[in-house]
């Protein structure tokens, strides 16, 4: 078996003395997209920010077969790790256009010459942040914001997409929109870990799953068995047919 992009082993972390995570590992392989799903307060985005280097952790966190456990965030950033994050980040007073210049500070950095032609593949993804390039991103809405955050990031031409809560607070058809720009993604090779509470559409657009109750992995396997999981149906699917696929 091929070696895993990702593989996180015995990962501990928390905010100060407060230990989130317990002892956590999890794999993901090229190309591929794995989603965690589980309850608020579970510890989701304490194992993105972690993975991102923005919290302290404990255990080990290899990416292309190297521990990037001791880089920084912007280290991190540099070997082609991405966060979108849930509450997207945005330079509001900016245009759409300037906050797409500035996710490709990786590229530059790395004496990519080509670096800004990416601006026309986001917008190729993104027609809509095409017709708005000139306007200021906090006049955009919540669907234009997601997409550009993920717009920005795709600028660095990442090999690791996280993707925080990316449904949160659309509506149903932005949220099937912004779904089907995942699978999309993932066709051009790009892995990507989704952390999302709409368990449904999560597990129909991954290729693996873990379910993260109470800062651990209490169950795992292919998106498609874990789907069809009794304990899955009844704790994360049965209560999304009483919800609109945006809730």
């Amino acid at each position: 078996m091929s070696t895993p992009l990702l593989k996180v082993t015995d990962l501990r972390a928390g905010y100060g003395r407060a230990e989130v995570l317990h002892g956590l590992s999890l794999e993901a392989y090229k190309g591929n997209v794995i989603t965690v799903i589980g309850p608020n307060g579970a510890g989701k985005s304490t194992l993105l920010n972690s993975l991102m280097g923005i919290i302290p952790g404990q255990g080990l966190i290899e990416f292309e077969g190297q521990s990037i456990q001791e880089l920084t965030l912007e280290e991190r950033v540099m070997q082609g790790i991405a966060l979108v994050p849930e509450k997207r980040e945005l330079f509001g007073t900016m245009s759409v256009e300037d906050n797409l210049v500035l996710g490709g500070y990786r590229q530059m950095q790395l004496g990519n010459a080509q670096w800004r032609s990416r601006i026309d593949d986001v917008f190729d993804l993104f027609p809509r942040l095409k017709e708005r390039r000139l306007q200021e991103a906090g006049t955009l809405s919540g669907g234009e914001r997601q997409m550009l955050a993920v717009g920005r990031s795709l600028m660095s031409r990442p090999a690791l997409l996280m993707l925080d809560e990316p449904s949160l607070g659309l509506a149903p058809l932005i949220v099937k929109e912004i779904f089907s720009i995942i699978e999309t993604l993932q066709k051009t090779g790009v892995t990507i870990v989704l952390i999302e509470q709409n368990a449904r559409a999560a597990l129909a657009v991954a290729d693996h799953g873990y379910v993260l109750e109470m800062g651990e992995i209490g169950l795992h396997g292919k998106a498609s068995d874990l789907a069809q999981d009794p304990r899955v149906i009844e704790t994360y699917l049965g209560a999304a047919k009483k919800k609109s696929v945006g809730a």
